[in-house]
């Protein structure tokens, strides 16, 4: 569910290397549709999801918090093994599959992260949007989503196969099953509460940069054309940045 919530392609876009942000390319002829269903996300959580959101974070502990997300991070594990086999990532496939099963037993129904002290790492993820981009399929215009966010053409086509593949859709009781959607939503829009400082200038056209750039490096697991070498070749004696480093990092 984690790329399903407004605002979740701030934190992949920060999330990429300073120099590897070259977005796919994808054309926006919808951009006047898209901008009114963005106006409609925005005005839905300004009013709903992000209050809630707010409240949730307020009243919950954090090692509560931080269950919730492992449980539901956990469930996404079968996603990623079904694209990871499509794909061919045979060594991720297998990576993905014991995190599922370590996380499903010894750690509690995926409450408590066992794999991650067994070597087990979790990967940044695969859905079925990403295997068609490895097939060679387009990204289509891009295309802003009711509630869902950024999009493509191509990976909200992508999301029906990734929906049925969610364990949750095996419960059969339907009021449990929407309470655990409406948590898992919940959750993630808890998570991005503080990443909505980044956002500046126009939020339209910033989500869909983010998220472009975001899915351009997912579909190419983090091989992305960088920019360094247009700066030429600094050494010490060439530039001195007046900086000392004391230690403390970032």
């Amino acid at each position: 569910m984690k790329e399903k919530v407004l605002f979740l392609c701030m934190l992949g876009s920060l999330a990429l290397p300073a120099g590897a942000q070259q977005a796919e390319v994808a054309e926006d002829p919808w951009e006047g549709f898209n901008r009114k269903i963005h106006s409609f996300n925005e005005t839905a959580d300004r009013w709903v999801l992000k209050p809630v959101a707010e409240g949730y974070v307020k009243i919950t502990p954090d090692p509560v918090e931080q269950g919730v997300s492992n449980f539901f991070g956990n469930l996404l594990e079968v996603r990623n093994v079904f694209n990871d086999v499509l794909q061919g990532k045979w060594a991720q496939a297998g990576n993905d599959a014991g995190r599922f099963l370590v996380n499903s037993t010894l750690g509690v129904a995926g409450v408590f992260d066992v794999a991650r002290h067994m070597s087990l790492e979790e990967s940044e993820g695969e859905d079925f949007g990403q295997t068609l981009a490895v097939w060679g399929v387009d990204s289509g215009p891009f295309l802003m989503l009711p509630f869902l966010g950024p999009s493509t053409l191509r990976d909200a086509g992508g999301m029906p196969v990734d929906w049925q593949l969610s364990p949750m859709q095996e419960i059969d009781h339907v009021p449990t099953r929407n309470s655990l959607r409406a948590m898992d939503i919940v959750n993630t829009r808890a998570e991005l509460l503080d990443a909505e400082a980044f956002l500046s200038g126009d939020r339209y056209v910033f989500l869909r940069d983010a998220y472009l750039q975001r899915r351009n490096y997912l579909i190419k697991d983090g091989d992305v054309e960088d920019n360094f070498d247009d700066f030429g070749d600094f050494g010490d004696d060439d530039y001195d940045s007046g900086y000392e480093d004391d230690g403390d990092g970032f």
